[in-house]
């Protein structure tokens, strides 16, 4: 007759060994670090309320207008909305450079995108 080895192992504990083990995270843990990151967010939100002097940044280089500003300014100059190289060219900025500030603008809800590579500045 064939004998019983062991105490079975439940399906759901494997998976918990697994997950423990090779340190996976689960819905749990992502929830709790997208939490974390909207109070972090509503945080920095807040402090741009707060004067930039004194905060250890340096001196800004250039005409003295942050660098998003100069390219929201040059897309709103444009009615019909302004191509990536054309912003390129109008700034002189890097290319890395804009396209960091079109996505932060762009999460902002300061410019839309229009189509690809072309966008419009709203408001």
């Amino acid at each position: 007759m064939a004998r019983k080895k062991g105490k079975s192992i439940s399906f759901d504990a494997m998976v918990k060994f697994f997950l423990h083990t090779y340190e996976i995270p689960t819905k749990r843990d992502v929830e709790k670090l997208l939490a974390r990151l909207d109070r972090l967010e509503s945080l920095i939100a807040a402090v741009p309320a707060a004067s930039p002097a004194g905060r250890g940044r340096g001196v800004r280089r250039g005409k003295g207008v942050p660098a998003a500003d100069a390219v929201l300014e040059t897309i709103k100059r444009s009615k019909q909305g302004l191509k990536f190289a054309d912003i390129q060219t109008k700034t002189g900025f890097a290319d890395k450079k804009i396209r960091n500030i079109i996505f932060r603008l762009n999460k902002l809800g300061k410019i839309k995108r229009h189509s690809r590579g072309v966008y419009i500045a709203i408001g």
